[in-house]
C-alpha cells in the first residue's frame, strides 16, 4: 500500500505545474540551454571550433555514444543498468574483423556481429529477469566476459583489411554538408525509441517498472519480458556501434572502446535519467551527449589535456546530480508545508 501511494505521488507531482513550466523549467531544458551556451562561447572564443570540419569530427566521435545511449536510457528508466556495452562494442568489432580476415564477405561478418549482440544482450536479460540477479553484478561480469572473449579471439593483433567501400562510407559526408552518414541511422533509431518510450503501452510500462515493479506488475505489465527486451536492444545496438567503430578507424582490436560504457552512463545520468528509475527523456540524453562532446572538442582545441577534460566532465556530472537532489529536496519540503492558509473575511454589516 505504501509503494502504491508513493508511486502515485511521484507521478502526480510531475503534472501539478503549468505546461510551460513543465516544458522549460526542468533538467532536460537546462542541459539544452547549457549546450547552446557552450557552443556559442566556444565558437566565439576558440579558434577553429566554428569550422565545418570540427562539427564533422565531433559527430563522428560521439556517434557510438549517441547510439548506445538510446537503449541505455530505457534500461536505466526501469531501474537497471548495463555496464557491458563497451565490451560488446569491442567483441562485435573483433567478430567482424576475424570473419572478414577469414574470407567471409563483410556483410556476413557484420550480420554475425549483430547476432553476437543479440545473444549477449539475451544472456544479460536471462540472468537479470529469469535467474533474478542484480543487473549491476551481472553486467560487471559480462563486461569482463565479453572483453576477455574479444582479446582471446584476436590477441594483441589488429585486423585492418576491410573493404574500402565500407570504410569510406563510415567517414563519408552527406552531399553538400559536413554531416557524416552515421547520423542517418542514428536519427532513425532516435525516432523509433522516442515513439517506443513515449507513445506506446510498452513505454508506459517502462516508466511504471521504474516507479514500482510491484505496482507495474499489478497493472498488467510483464516486468520480466520488458526488461529482457531492453537488454537485447542494448546488446544489438552496442554491436551496431561496434561495427561503425571498426569501419571508422579501419581497425578491429580486442581493446576497442575500452571505457566507453562509463561515457554512455555519464551522459545518460547528466541528461536527466534517474539512477533509481522512473524518470528520463531521450531529448535530454541526446543533448547531454552533445554537450560532453562539445566540451571535449573545444577544450582539446584550446590545448587542455585529456586528464583535465575528464575532471571537468566528472565535475559537471556530479554538479548535475547534486543540483537535481537539492531541487527534489526543496520540492518535498514545499509539498509538506502545503499551501498558505487563507482566512475568509467576515461579511460587512
Amino acid at each position: 500500500m505504501t509503494t502504491t501511494t508513493t508511486t502515485s505521488t511521484r507521478v502526480i507531482r510531475d503534472y501539478d505545474r503549468p505546461l510551460w513550466r513543465r516544458i522549460f523549467i526542468n533538467r532536460e531544458f537546462a542541459i539544452i540551454a547549457l549546450l547552446v551556451l557552450v557552443t556559442i562561447v566556444a565558437a566565439v572564443t576558440i579558434r577553429g571550433f566554428a569550422q565545418p570540419i570540427t562539427a564533422n569530427y565531433l559527430l563522428l566521435d560521439v556517434s557510438p555514444i549517441l547510439l548506445i545511449a538510446l537503449p541505455m536510457t530505457l534500461v536505466m528508466i526501469t531501474g537497471e543498468i548495463d555496464l557491458s556495452v563497451g565490451s560488446m562494442v569491442g567483441l562485435a568489432s573483433v567478430v567482424t574483423g576475424v570473419l572478414t580476415e577469414s574470407g567471409a564477405p563483410f556483410e556476413v561478418a557484420a550480420l554475425a556481429a549483430l547476432l553476437v549482440g543479440v545473444v549477449g544482450g539475451a544472456f544479460n536479460g536471462f540472468l537479470v529477469t529469469i535467474v533474478g540477479l542484480p543487473s549491476l553484478a551481472v553486467t560487471i561480469g559480462t563486461l569482463a566476459l565479453f572483453r576477455g572473449l574479444a582479446v582471446g579471439l584476436l590477441g594483441t593483433t589488429a585486423v585492418t583489411d576491410f573493404p574500402e567501400t565500407w570504410t569510406a562510407l563510415a567517414k563519408a559526408k552527406i552531399a553538400g554538408t559536413t554531416i557524416p552518414y552515421i547520423v542517418i541511422p542514428f536519427l532513425i533509431l532516435l525516432v523509433l525509441f522516442v515513439v517506443l518510450l513515449h507513445f506506446t503501452p510498452f513505454g508506459r510500462g517502462v516508466f511504471a517498472i521504474g516507479l514500482s515493479k510491484d505496482a507495474a506488475r499489478f497493472s498488467g505489465v510483464n516486468v520480466e519480458r520488458t526488461k529482457f527486451i531492453l537488454f537485447v536492444l542494448s546488446g544489438v545496438v552496442a554491436a551496431f556501434a561496434g561495427i561503425f567503430y571498426t569501419l571508422r578507424f579501419g581497425s578491429a582490436r580486442g581493446d576497442n572502446a575500452t571505457g566507453l560504457e562509463l561515457q554512455v552512463i555519464a551522459a545518460v545520468v547528466l541528461g536527466g535519467v534517474s539512477v533509481f528509475g522512473g524518470r528520463g527523456h531521450l531529448h535530454g540524453v541526446v543533448a547531454a551527449v552533445l554537450l560532453i562532446g562539445v566540451l571535449g572538442s573545444s577544450l582539446r582545441l584550446a590545448g587542455v589535456t585529456s586528464d583535465v577534460i575528464n575532471i571537468i566532465t566528472g565535475g559537471l556530472l556530479i554538479f548535475s546530480v547534486v543540483a537535481a537532489s537539492v531541487l527534489a529536496w526543496a520540492q518535498r519540503v514545499r509539498a509538506k508545508a502545503g499551501p498558505p492558509l487563507r482566512v475568509a473575511a467576515s461579511p460587512a454589516p
